[in-house]
């Protein structure tokens, strides 16, 4: 399709095809656990909240959901204005086949560049989630998708980028590369924090720094949307393996 790598990473489309993941998410956490921020949700999601719930008490959740909405709307009608183009639904459809397909070929292609550098596993291990039910571990990857990316890709990238630009005064491609290089560290390190975090072993270390850089990747050169259910979809069919495969609970 004609101009599609580039309407795809619009936000007119990429903050759209990414709604639904988050609908998806608060939707199934609130009837999984009855709550907006208790129970065993994302990590990620629960740092976002735990900011607003800090600041503002329940006030605070409204006032989380209130930017996070508003903020995607803004993005969305600006960049309808000045496309002034009518948006087509099958785009969408290859969106969705685009993220199938690096979900696909991510565990292949991690999983082999970790054991090359250092004959490490070749999935990911689930740490704390793998003793959770089917239910809660799809809607924890459900959030993996939507917040993870948001937290570590749209925030953290972002503000990477600014700083080494508008700080260091480094070039576009020197700024790119710093940046999905930090922030994939700090991916993997975040993944070893809280109950539910994994026990740090070097070769999950490098598994996860080396997942977070296809993810910066993804996001830097397709967009949120696509990056959001690209892990999303990873997540999910890890989760699904582990199941069938007898890793996780019955």
């Amino acid at each position: 399709m004609k101009d599609y790598l580039a309407r795809s990473r619009a936000p007119r489309y990429s903050v759209l095809f990414a709604l639904p993941l988050l609908l998806l998410y608060e939707g199934f956490s609130a009837l999984l656990t009855g709550s907006a921020v208790d129970g065993v949700r994302n990590g990620a999601d629960v740092l976002l909240k735990s900011l607003f719930v800090g600041l503002g008490g329940r006030n605070g959740l409204v006032a989380f959901g209130v930017v996070l909405l508003l903020g995607g709307a803004y993005l969305v009608w600006t960049d309808r204005r000045k496309s002034n183009e009518p948006l087509e639904p099958r785009i969408f459809g290859f969106m969705l086949a685009e993220s199938a397909a690096y979900a696909t070929l991510f565990g292949f292609v991690v999983g082999w560049l970790t054991t090359v550098l250092l004959r490490g596993p070749r999935g990911l291990s689930v740490g704390g989630l793998g003793s959770l039910s089917l239910p809660t571990q799809l809607v924890v990857s459900l959030g993996a998708g939507i917040y993870e990316e948001l937290v570590f890709r749209v925030l953290l990238v972002g503000a990477l980028l600014w700083g080494m630009r508008a700080v260091l005064g480094t070039g576009k491609a020197l700024s790119a590369a710093g940046a999905v290089i930090v922030s994939a560290l700090v991916f993997s390190s975040f993944h070893y924090m809280g109950s539910l975090g994994d026990t740090f072993t070097v070769s999950s270390f490098t598994f996860r720094a080396i997942a977070g850089l296809a993810f910066s990747l993804v996001y830097v050169m397709r967009g949120f949307g696509i990056a959001a259910w690209t892990h999303a979809l990873y997540d999910l069919g890890l989760s699904l393996i582990l199941q069938v495969s007898g890793g996780g609970p019955q």
